[in-house]
């Protein structure tokens, strides 16, 4: 059975708590990281295999896409990309929930996008339980440089994320958001 079809991946993507360390899961993230392997070492300039790479991992990407390596993520098919989107170098996309990347999206150098919670009790953390929250970048969004995004974060429509912020509450569209946390600090009249 395909592992997008079970009881397991749906339960991680719900956004209720599941076994993150289930024996299916940590088979799909070892695989993954073979794959991402190979991604990170083709060269970027053979941009056809490049790209053929980046669609057989991804959930979905657009059109005229443009990401600089290297490349990390958990499982690759819950990131959907939009056209014309610009990835700079090095980011990591723990991709538990889905992660929605609009369409003419700048994301700076070193940026985190996290969907994955853990408990603060240790003993329930050290158990292997998590939830996911899906993550969602709107149309026309640029993210600064050594950006964190983490679970459940919508930024919405136009906005900019100054570098180096924390997003922890997802940003109204049109705004200009700074700092750790991030804060709106200019919005849409």
């Amino acid at each position: 059975m395909n592992l997008y079809e079970t009881d397991i991946w749906r339960e991680m993507k719900s956004g209720r708590i599941y076994e993150a360390t289930h024996p299916a899961l940590i088979a799909e993230l070892k695989r993954m990281r073979g794959e991402l392997w190979e991604l990170n070492q083709i060269n970027p300039l053979d941009e056809e295999r490049l790209y053929a790479k980046f669609r057989e991992i991804l959930g979905f990407m657009g059109r005229d896409v443009m990401i600089n390596l290297p490349f990390r993520c958990d499982y690759g098919k819950n990131i959907s990309i939009g056209d014309y989107t610009i990835i700079n170098f090095n980011i990591t996309i723990l991709d538990e929930a889905d992660v929605n990347i609009g369409k003419h999206v700048f994301i700076g150098p070193n940026v985190s996008l996290y969907t994955p919670c853990h408990p603060t009790e240790p003993e329930l953390r050290n158990s292997g339980c998590e939830w996911s929250l899906p993550i969602t970048i709107e149309d026309n969004v640029w993210i600064g440089g050594s950006t964190t995004i983490l679970p459940g974060v919508t930024i919405g429509e136009g906005s900019t994320i100054g570098a180096g912020s924390v997003v922890s509450r997802s940003i109204p569209p049109r705004s200009i958001a700074v700092g750790n946390p991030c804060k709106v600090i200019k919005s849409a009249p």
